[in-house]
């Protein structure tokens, strides 16, 4: 099922979803399912799987180091499928600008199309490690627009090559990017949100939103959307503090602001245990919040594990 038909059957019932990582290659999915078993009790209509970009590794040969690329997490559509069949859940993997073709792209949505997957997270993505801006692969798309744009005319039966007129074309729902703090690379919040009316103009069907912790910013980023004409439901992302460490990194690696009350709860606390306790209490109030001004769904950022966003979803679900 589509996320705009899961949202509009709940009847302005917020629901629970949540964004998972693939493993590493060589460990077991028996670890990530491990970590989704304890939220399926909150009944989430859908789960994301991200999709990692391509990078350099090294591998040392006659004495010589040759330089390879890969992707260390690998098997987001096998995820999904997993997900689908062994949870009767929405799987939703993300689709990439970076580091794909538009042909593999277009062989990747046969693929989820294939397998029954009904909707799709259509992303940039970033830049490789060694990049210090964001280059389009090859052949591949600059845009998530020109992205969106692919699904939509692979929803129509306009394949690259070719229009195949059939009764079984794809049908995807398609969710994009929205940051309530701005993107990275953008000049300003208001130039950012005229790139993500571009992407609804496009064909995109939802918004899920970078992670924030001021809900101030994302009440005013939904209004600013909404002022210039974007209508499709805008989900918020939630990730808890979990680590001393999330303090600098979160900020240097999102660009995003901490608010001064939540730096000072942090700073007092002596263990990362504490710490979390602090980033569970500060997640649940902003979800509660959330709720009560009737967001479609919360959305969290797990990153693979699962006893935060537990803790959090038992007092607000």
């Amino acid at each position: 099922m589509k996320v705009t038909e899961h949202i509009k059957q709940a009847n302005g019932k917020t629901l629970f979803s949540f964004e998972i990582v693939p493993p590493q290659k060589g460990q077991n999915i028996q670890e990530l399912y491990n970590n989704i078993d304890p939220l399926m009790e909150f009944k989430p209509p859908f789960i994301d799987v991200t999709t990692s970009r391509e990078e350099h590794i090294y591998i040392e040969k006659s004495g010589l180091l040759d330089r390879k690329i890969t992707r260390m997490r690998p098997g987001t559509v096998g995820i999904c499928a997993s997900l689908k069949y062994k949870y009767n859940v929405d799987a939703i993997p993300h689709v990439l600008c970076g580091g794909f073709t538009m042909e593999e792209t277009e062989y990747l949505l046969v693929d989820c199309h294939y397998l029954g997957l009904d909707n799709v997270m259509a992303l940039r993505g970033d830049a490789m490690k060694h990049e210090t801006y964001f280059t389009a692969t090859k052949n591949g798309h600059q845009y998530a627009s020109e992205l969106v744009g692919q699904i939509k005319d692979l929803n129509r039966g306009k394949y690259l090559h070719e229009i195949i007129e059939t009764p079984y074309n794809s049908d995807f729902c398609v969710g994009v990017a929205g940051y309530p703090e701005k993107h990275i690379e953008s000049p300003s919040l208001d130039s950012d949100l005229r790139r993500l009316k571009e992407k609804v103009d496009a064909g995109a069907d939802y918004v899920v939103t970078q992670m924030f912790f001021d809900n101030k910013k994302y009440f005013d980023f939904v209004e600013k959307a909404r002022a210039i004409g974007i209508t499709v439901p805008i989900i918020p992302g939630i990730k808890p503090i979990a680590i001393h460490r999330h303090l600098q990194v979160l900020p240097q690696v999102f660009k995003l602001d901490l608010p001064e009350i939540l730096v000072n709860e942090v700073e007092k606390c002596e263990t990362n245990k504490q710490v979390k306790e602090v980033g569970v209490r500060w997640a649940i109030e902003q979800c509660k919040e959330l709720i009560a001004n009737n967001v479609p769904v919360v959305h969290f950022y797990s990153m693979g594990k699962s006893d935060n966003i537990k803790e959090i979803a038992s007092a607000i679900f």
